[in-house]
């Protein structure tokens, strides 16, 4: 519950870019643990207001537009209708799901850049920006692409490289092009405001790094890094034609940037929940006795944590975020979710694919939550979670539970009768649950709460395994009364402490039981259904996942993968033209692989033994990502045969493998079409 001094509780959730789907990895991240934590907090008749919106500015949302060849409003009136279907599909409760293109939000967040802009709280500036003079406009930093000064990849963003994931800045980048004409762009002078960060360092570290400490130790430790390194003014507008308008003179051409507009999104969408609903949203915002909660991802912890806080500071009417509990980011097989391959597994689609299987999503991705650090979500494991542990554990225990009460007593609970030691244990694990799941959720701590829930179906399976009620039945039948009205109550006490994860399935077991007026189990008494209530019919609370259900997950995955790939390929430039005899020089023949092994305290090279037609050497190949040592003895590959020797590692490489790089980046054998004499020659 919260702390003494909160009366109310204001729960928000990172607004999701309108530029594309919503995937399991924002679903882990964000919403999952915010919805669970917003369900367990009413079902404590808690006053609480759960507000998230579509982030419709920004350059993300211009791009999108312009790949589709749509307008940027057609764009975000499309994502933000399949992303709010897609949330009211997987159970996501919020109270508004707003947009900030509205008119209440550009109106909020005028008024809020307005009031700081009038005490004096920015700083005017003008520096140089690239500016497309063909396209006529300054360049965001996403519109301008060049080669990587890092790593040589040639078509790195002015903000970041995707290749090798290096943050960077326009002026870094070798030779820049603009996105809009494919020209150089060139630089111009540009004013904009600034909030000046630094002049909030002393207090943010009071607030954050003093007042906060109980924060996530991955939320705090990245705030005391940030803060350490030392704040700077950061830009609160730039040159765009799409976002709120800055609402100055001499401000023409000017939006606000997203991160300045985007969380005054929530302060937007409260005001829209509250002229629907009639009430005040000052009081969720301006009253003390609220307690304000953000549930983002980590690559949002210093805008929520140092940024917003410090616009919320200088503007002096509003309070402050209580905690921040972000997660880390979640993985997929094995590799980072990337929207750009096509390496995910979007939301819409799940809903459609596999229908019926929501519960089963919201407990893997529970299950697997990267609360304090990055974790990973196959395939397999949502298999293995659902089949085992949902299935097996609570569907079985609720089966039995109730089709015995129905076999034996036509559905009627049986009335208790005198307790045993195995009695007496399973109605202490019964009245401890609610409190270990509430002190668990209290703390954010998700995945421990879901265990302690999962605890009392273990409790209860081991329960009727025991005891044998199936046995029992013939030979001390009044025994039996008492251990199915315990499990009957078992069941009850599971809908609750199901809900806020697994809503669907809590329902549907809620329609099997007779109604009973608990919210949250406080724990003092284990008895919620009367003896002689009615049961309704027994239903199969969880269906197992097929192999073949899996497998065409990761062939669609694999496939949609492929697909993106091949469509972004372009292939290199053409080198420059070489003399003949400058190709006449190099000795290309083909070899045959005869051992491979992988290179010792790496990951990439493998230790290849060829025979070439004239020796046997050895070639050091950095293709272990691909290609298990296992799987290419016996190719025929194409050797470079006289490159100068070079030491890799320590081992003496004799010569190069000729690949090819497909458009996903996969490193493939060139190889002839048919089996040749090894040192055969290519010419």
């Amino acid at each position: 519950m919260p702390t003494p001094e909160f009366k109310r509780t204001l729960i928000t959730a990172a607004l999701p870019y309108a530029n594309g789907p919503v995937h399991i990895g924002h679903l882990a991240g964000v919403y999952l643990p915010a919805d669970i934590y917003v369900r367990y907090k009413r079902l404590k008749k808690e006053e609480v207001l759960f507000v998230c919106g579509s982030d419709e500015h920004g350059v993300p949302v211009t791009i999108r537009a312009r790949k589709e060849g749509i307008t940027v409003q057609e764009a975000v009136d499309k994502y933000d209708a399949l992303i709010k279907k897609s949330f009211e599909g997987f159970g996501i409760g919020f109270d508004i799901y707003s947009r900030t293109s509205n008119q209440t939000h550009h109106e909020t967040a005028s008024a809020f850049f307005k009031k700081l802009y009038g005490e004096g709280k920015f700083l005017e500036q003008s520096n140089d920006q690239y500016y497309d003079e063909e396209a006529q406009q300054f360049l965001a930093d996403r519109y301008i692409q060049g080669t990587c000064p890092n790593c040589g990849f040639e078509s790195a963003y002015g903000d970041q490289c995707e290749n090798c994931g290096s943050t960077l800045s326009p002026s870094e980048l070798i030779n820049p092009r603009s996105m809009l004409s494919g020209g150089r762009p060139v630089l111009k002078a540009t004013k904009h405001w600034y909030l000046p960060l630094n002049e909030y360092e002393t207090w943010l570290r009071e607030w954050i790094l003093e007042g906060h400490k109980e924060w996530k130790p991955n939320v705090y430790g990245q705030c005391k890094s940030w803060i350490e390194q030392g704040l700077q003014p950061r830009a609160v507008t730039r040159d765009l034609d799409w976002g709120v308008p800055v609402p100055v003179e001499g401000a023409e051409g000017k939006v606000l940037y997203v991160w300045f507009d985007a969380p005054i999104g929530y302060i937007s969408a409260t005001k829209d929940w509250a002229k629907r609903e009639n009430k005040s949203w000052e009081t969720w915002w301006k009253d003390s006795d609220t307690r304000l909660l953000h549930f983002i991802g980590k690559d949002n912890i210093v805008f929520h944590c140092i940024i917003f806080p410090t616009m919320l500071k200088a503007h002096g009417e509003y309070i402050l975020p209580d905690n921040v509990p972000a997660n880390e980011f979640l993985n997929l097989e094995g590799q980072k979710i990337s929207t750009s391959r096509n390496w995910a597994v979007w939301l819409h689609e799940f809903l459609t694919d596999l229908p019926g299987r929501e519960d089963a999503l919201r407990y893997t991705l529970a299950s697997c939550a990267p609360e304090t650090k990055d974790n990973d979500f196959t395939w397999k494991e949502f298999q293995s979670r659902n089949n085992n542990e949902l299935a097996d554990i609570v569907g079985n225990f609720v089966n039995r539970a109730l089709v015995l009460t129905h076999k034996y007593y036509e559905g009627k609970v049986p009335a208790a009768g005198e307790l045993g030691d195995s009695e007496n244990e399973l109605i202490s694990i019964l009245k401890m649950a609610p409190g270990l799941v509430s002190e668990n959720l209290e703390n954010f701590r998700f995945r421990q709460a879901l265990t302690e829930m999962m605890n009392v179906a273990r409790a209860g399976n081991r329960y009727l395994a025991e005891t044998e009620p199936w046995k029992r039945i013939k030979t001390d039948p009044g025994s039996v009364k008492t251990i199915l009205n315990l499990s009957i109550q078992t069941c009850a006490l599971l809908t609750r402490l199901m809900e806020p994860f697994l809503p669907f399935s809590a329902k549907k077991l809620q329609n099997m039981l007779p109604s009973f007026d608990v919210a949250w189990p406080n724990g003092s008494t284990a008895d919620f259904i009367q003896s002689g209530s009615l049961l309704g019919t027994p239903e199969i609370l969880f269906t197992k996942i097929t192999d073949e259900e899996v497998a065409t997950q990761l062939e669609k995955l694999e496939k949609s993968r492929l697909e993106n790939a091949l469509a972004n390929y372009s292939a290199p430039p053409q080198k420059e033209n070489i003399a003949f005899d400058d190709f006449g020089k190099m000795d290309i023949r083909v070899a045959t692989i005869t051992a491979a092994v992988s290179v010792p305290k790496t990951k990439k090279l493998l230790q290849l033994t060829l025979d070439t037609g004239i020796d046997t050497r050895t070639v050091v190949s950095g293709i272990a990502e691909y290609h298990k040592p296992e799987d290419i003895i016996g190719k025929q590959v194409l050797l470079l045969a006289n490159l100068a020797p070079r030491e890799i590692k320590g081992i003496q490489s004799q010569g190069m493998i000729l690949m090819a790089q497909d458009a996903d980046g996969k490193l493939v054998f060139v190889q002839p079409s048919e089996p040749v004499r090894s040192g055969s020659g290519v010419s």
